[in-house]
């Protein structure tokens, strides 16, 4: 009976303070429901503009403008990564937006893009990919010492990511063409000798070949 009771009992010790407290208590529970159906609705509204997102960069790849150049391309990406900012879908329009710049040979431009996507993202998959973007531009403009720079930020930050290999193959390409052939070699040979490589390993087992006929002695292990 005293197992039964209890709950009566509890509730009947708690109730001059529940009486006491009730207009109290009433206004937690209002704020209660109140932050519980902001949290819905800001949820709801979130998921509508992902889909949103998602829809209108897949309509601007299939159909766009006509006789679009580059830079105006480019600009619609960037217009439409404004309009849903915070969004998966202008994140990649970004990253396209810098990789169409990058592909017309507007260096310069795809560096500015590349970079704002790198900013404030330490983690992920598009930060490895948007500092490897970067590396790439400031390479093309023959900013050769802060695109090594870059290129060893991203096998350093992300060496587990799938961009690792392609930024340690670029880094040797650099190092190659600053003469520090011996440096190169050795990052040519990690790549050739990586399983994860594909292609790129041969290419890379090409380029150290050369190398070593040029210097004609072995290399010094591979800087980090």
């Amino acid at each position: 009976m005293q197992t039964q009771d209890a709950p009566a009992e509890i509730i009947f010790k708690l109730w001059p303070w529940l009486e006491a407290n009730k207009q109290r208590l009433i206004v937690v529970a209002v704020a209660v429901a109140a932050a519980v159906g902001i949290y819905y609705f800001i949820a709801e509204q979130h998921a509508q503009k992902e889909v949103e997102a998602g829809q209108a960069l897949t309509q601007l790849l299939v159909n766009p403008p006509a006789n679009a150049g580059a830079v105006p391309m480019a600009n619609a990406f960037v217009q439409l990564a404004a309009k849903y900012a915070g969004t998966a879908a202008a994140d990649r329009a970004s990253l396209q937006a810098a990789t169409t710049l990058y592909a017309a040979g507007s260096y310069d431009q795809a560096q500015a893009q590349y970079e704002k996507l790198a900013a404030g993202r330490s983690t992920g998959a598009l930060a490895a990919i948007a500092n490897l973007g970067l590396a790439a531009s400031l390479e093309a403009q023959g900013k050769l010492d802060n695109a090594a720079q870059i290129y060893r930020k991203v096998m350093t930050d992300f060496a587990e990511s799938s961009v690792a290999i392609p930024a340690k193959f670029s880094l040797a390409r650099v190092l190659a063409a600053q003469g520090k052939l011996n440096d190169a070699l050795n990052y040519y040979s990690d790549v050739a000798r990586s399983p994860q490589a594909g292609s790129l390993g041969s290419e890379a087992a090409m380029h150290a070949s050369e190398i070593k006929v040029k210097v004609g002695a072995p290399a010094q292990p591979a800087l980090k």
